[in-house]
C-alpha cells in the first residue's frame, strides 16, 4: 500500500471506531430523558431507576466518544493537511461550533445532571438531561453538514487567488439538501443502535436475576429498535433521491449498472464480481431501481460507462468510477443487516406480548443484537465515502490532492498501529465498564432496620 492508501485506511479506522458510540451517545441520552420525564409525570420509581441505569450508560459512551473524536480533527492536520487548507474556510466554522457549542453543552450538562440527583429541582434536574439529549442532536447536525458539503458542495467561491473554497453562507451550508436528507436518517439509525444495545442488556438480565425492571428495559429497547428500522428505511429511501440527484454515479455504483437503464431493476443478489459483465447467478427485483433513485417504477438510471464520459469530459481525463464491488455490496449488507436487526427485535416483542416467555434459543443470541446495528452503520458509512471516490468534495478536490505533503509510509504506518493498539484498549475497558453496569441492580436494596435495642429485663 502506497501513502495514499495507507492514509486513507488510517483515517477509515479512526472514523468508523469512532462512529461506534456516536449513535449510542444520541440514543441514550434520548432514552434517558424520555425515562426522566416519565418519572416526573406518573410518580413511578421504576423509571427514575430506569433513567440513572440509562445515565450511566450514556456516561461511559460519550467518555470513550469523545476520547476519539478528538483524533478525527487531529487527523486532517496529520494526514489531509492540504486538504485542510483548501477546506478550512468552510470546514472550521462548524468545528467550532460543534466543539465550544454543542461539545461544551454536553459536557456541562451531563455533569450537572449526574451530580444534581437529590440536589437541584427535580424539574430543573430533568432539564439538564433534556439539555444533553439536545446537543448530542444538535453536535450530529452540525457535523453532517460538515459532511453533507463533501458529498454536495454548496455556499461556497474558490478564491481565485489562494484557490481556497471560501464560506459565503453559513445558514446555507446547514441546510445543504444532503445534510436535510442525512440527518434525519442518521438519526434514525442511532436509535436503533442504543435500542439494540437496551434490549441486549434486559434480556440478558433477565436470563440471570430476572428482576422486573429490565424486562421493561428489554421491551423499551425492542420498541425503539423496531421505530428506527421504520424510520431509516423512510428516510433512506428519501435520502437514495437525493443522492442520486447530487452524485448519480454513487448510485450506479450501489447496483453495478454500468449502462444507462429505464425501469432498472434492484440486484438483491449476485454472484460475480459486478464488472459489467452477466453474474453467475442474480436475484433482481424489478424497476426498483429506478423507484429507489427517483420515486417512479419508469425512470431512467444513468450508467457508470456514461456518467464516466460525462465526467471525464468536464473534469478532464482519469478514472471517475469508485470500488464498484465495494459499492455493490456495503450498500446491500446496509439494508439487510439493519433490516434483520428490526425483525429480530420486533419478534422479541411479538413472543414476549401479555408476559409471554420467548424461546430460549433466542434469548441466548439476543444478548449479540448490538453487532447488527453497528454493523449496518458501518457499512452505510463505508457505502457513503468510498463511493464518493476519487472525490474529498464532489467535484472541486480530489483524495489524492488532499493527503498533507512529505508524509512517508512509516509515519502512518506507526500512527496507524498505534491508534489500533488505543483503540483496542478504549473497547476492552468500554465493554468492561457496561458490563459491570449490567450487573449491577436497577433499584438499590432497601436499608436493613436497626435492630431494637434490647433493655435488659429488670433484677428484684
Amino acid at each position: 500500500m502506497d501513502v495514499l492508501d495507507l492514509t486513507r485506511l488510517q483515517f477509515a479506522v479512526v472514523t468508523i471506531y469512532h462512529y461506534f458510540f456516536v449513535p449510542l451517545s444520541i440514543s441514550l441520552a434520548a432514552t434517558a430523558a424520555g425515562l426522566q420525564l416519565t418519572w416526573l409525570r406518573t410518580g413511578d420509581d421504576k423509571y427514575r431507576d430506569l433513567t440513572k441505569f440509562v445515565g450511566k450508560l450514556l456516561i461511559v459512551t460519550f467518555a470513550v466518544g469523545v476520547v476519539t473524536g478528538l483524533v478525527q480533527e487531529f487527523q486532517f492536520g496529520m494526514g489531509w493537511s492540504s486538504f485542510a487548507r483548501f477546506y478550512g474556510d468552510v470546514f472550521g466554522p462548524t468545528l467550532a461550533i460543534e466543539g465550544m457549542l454543542a461539545f461544551f453543552l454536553e459536557a456541562t450538562f451531563l455533569a450537572l445532571w449526574y451530580f444534581g440527583w437529590d440536589r437541584l429541582p427535580r424539574k430543573v434536574h430533568a432539564a439538564t438531561i433534556v439539555v444533553v439529549a439536545l446537543g448530542t442532536v444538535m453536535s450530529a447536525f452540525i457535523i453532517l453538514a460538515a459532511n453533507s458539503f463533501m458529498q454536495n458542495p454548496v455556499a461556497y467561491t474558490l478564491d481565485p487567488v489562494t484557490g481556497r473554497a471560501r464560506l459565503d453562507d453559513f445558514g446555507a451550508l446547514l441546510l445543504n439538501k444532503v445534510n436535510l436528507a442525512a440527518f434525519p436518517h442518521t438519526l434514525a439509525g442511532a436509535l436503533m443502535a442504543g435500542g439494540s444495545l437496551l434490549l441486549a442488556i434486559g434480556v440478558w438480565r433477565l436470563r440471570a436475576a430476572g428482576e422486573a425492571g429490565f424486562r421493561t428495559l428489554a421491551r423499551l429497547g425492542a420498541w425503539l429498535t423496531v421505530a428506527g428500522g421504520a424510520l431509516t428505511a423512510l428516510t433512506g429511501d428519501h435520502l437514495g433521491k437525493v443522492i442520486t440527484e447530487v452524485q448519480p454515479m454513487k448510485m450506479a455504483a450501489a447496483e453495478a449498472l454500468y449502462a444507462t437503464t429505464t425501469g432498472a431493476p434492484f440486484s438483491v443478489f449476485a454472484l460475480g464480481s459486478p464488472d459489467g459483465g452477466e453474474p453467475f447467478l442474480s436475484v433482481e427485483i424489478p424497476k426498483l431501481l429506478s423507484i429507489l433513485a427517483a420515486g417512479s417504477p419508469g425512470a431512467t438510471v444513468q450508467g457508470l460507462d456514461d456518467l464516466q464520459a460525462q465526467y471525464a469530459a468536464q473534469y478532464g481525463p482519469g478514472s471517475y468510477i469508485p470500488m464498484v464491488p465495494v459499492a455493490f455490496w456495503t450498500f446491500r449488507l446496509m439494508i439487510g443487516i439493519g433490516m434483520l436487526a428490526a425483525a429480530v427485535a420486533a419478534y422479541y416483542l411479538w413472543s414476549t406480548r401479555k408476559g409471554r416467555r420467548t424461546h430460549p434459543l433466542v434469548l441466548r443470541f439476543l444478548p449479540l443484537i448490538p453487532i447488527l446495528p453497528a454493523a449496518a452503520n458501518t457499512f452505510g458509512w463505508i457505502f457513503t465515502e468510498t463511493a464518493r471516490q476519487p472525490w474529498l468534495a464532489f467535484g472541486i478536490s480530489r483524495v489524492a490532492d488532499g493527503i498533507s505533503p512529505g508524509l512517508t509510509r512509516g509515519e502512518v504506518l506507526a500512527s496507524l498501529i498505534g491508534f489500533a493498539v488505543v483503540y483496542g484498549i478504549l473497547a476492552v475497558v468500554w465493554l468492561r465498564l457496561v458490563r459491570h453496569l449490567s450487573r449491577q441492580p436497577l433499584a438499590p436494596a432497601p436499608a436493613a432496620e436497626p435492630a431494637a435495642e434490647k433493655i435488659p429485663a429488670p433484677v428484684y
